[in-house]
């Protein structure tokens, strides 16, 4: 079991890293605002997410939903540790690196929404409601 988990916690590695990629080339994308890029790049993050989710299910299925360090110390491998490790530490990079990614597309998109407002503002009148607020 520890060599099949050790197996599987390789691919995950991997396909952890491809996702890592992916994200990367987005934000180089993001970067260029290059529209067609980040769109050719939407499919293959899903498919990155698949192959994650599927070496997921292998891993669950091989430790039958057990803590990962309950079975890391079980084992008392290094390599199966090492792997462990490594894996936290691109989910970190990729949670990173995808947050980073929202922000720049919706700092892009409030800055378009306000150059559209500059360019035909709101031509209705403000008015305030019962209550005091403003209603627009």
């Amino acid at each position: 079991m520890k060599d099949k988990l050790n197996v599987v916690m390789i691919q995950e590695i991997e396909a952890v890293a491809v996702l890592l990629v992916e994200l990367e080339e987005q934000h180089k994308y993001i970067i260029d605002k290059d529209i067609f890029g980040m769109e050719a790049c939407i499919n293959k993050i899903k498919e990155a997410n698949k192959n994650i989710a599927h070496m997921e299910v292998q891993r669950r299925e091989l430790t039958e939903s057990r803590d990962m360090m309950e079975l890391i110390e079980k084992f008392k491998d290094a390599e199966l540790e090492n792997n462990y490790y490594k894996i936290k530490n691109l989910l970190q990079q990729v949670v990173l690196q995808k947050d980073t990614n929202q922000l720049l597309i919706r700092q892009g998109l409030n800055f378009t929404n306000r150059i559209l407002n500059v360019l035909s503002p709101v031509r209705e009148t403000i008015t305030y409601n019962g209550y005091g607020k403003v209603k627009k």
